[in-house]
C-alpha cells in the first residue's frame, strides 16, 4: 500500500490521466494516502507553450506561474472531490532538469510512489522533444507508475 504518492501534473489530458490513476490508488489505503500534485516550470515549457523566439522576461514567467498555479488547483479540486488528502507544490528553480527536481522532490517528501503520464511518442518526436517521463524513470528513488494515454494526446502541448 502506498501512503505518500507524488503526481506530477502539466494539465495535459495524459497527466490528468495519471492524476485519476493516482487517486484510485490513493482510495486502495481507505484515506490513509496522500498526494501531492507537483508542476514544475522549466525552460521546455517556455519554448513549447510561449514565443519560442521570445526572451525569458519576469512578465512570462509570471504567466508560467499563473499557468501552474491553475493546473495545480484544478488538480487539487478533483483529487478533494474524490475525498483524497492531497496538496499542492509549484517549483520554478529553473536550470535542473525535469526528471533531477521530480526526483529530489520525492526523496525530500519521503513519496512511496511517483505517477507520471507519459505521451508515449516513438522516434522522431521523441528525439526532438525529449522524454520527461523517461528522465524522471531513470532518476526516481522510488517505484514509478506510468500511465499512458491511448488517445495520444493531439493536442496537448508536451
Amino acid at each position: 500500500m502506498y501512503r505518500k504518492i507524488l503526481v506530477s501534473v502539466d494539465g495535459s489530458s495524459t497527466s490528468n490521466k495519471a492524476l485519476a490513476e493516482a487517486i484510485r490508488m490513493a482510495g486502495y489505503a481507505g484515506g490513509r494516502s496522500e498526494l501531492r500534485l507537483i508542476h514544475v516550470l522549466d525552460e521546455m515549457t517556455h519554448f513549447t507553450v510561449f514565443d519560442p523566439y521570445a526572451t525569458q522576461s519576469p512578465d512570462l514567467i509570471g504567466l508560467m506561474r499563473e499557468a501552474g498555479a491553475k493546473i495545480l488547483a484544478d488538480g487539487l479540486a478533483i483529487a478533494q472531490s474524490a475525498g483524497v488528502k492531497a496538496d499542492t507544490l509549484l517549483i520554478d528553480q529553473f536550470g535542473d532538469r525535469l526528471g533531477e527536481t521530480i526526483a529530489k522532490e520525492a526523496t525530500q517528501w519521503q513519496a512511496d510512489l511517483l505517477v507520471v503520464g507519459t505521451h508515449g511518442r516513438r522516434r522522431l518526436k521523441r528525439m526532438m522533444l525529449g522524454s520527461g517521463a523517461e528522465q524522471i524513470i531513470r532518476l526516481a528513488p522510488i517505484p514509478v507508475l506510468l500511465v499512458r494515454n491511448p488517445e495520444g494526446d493531439k493536442d496537448d502541448a508536451a
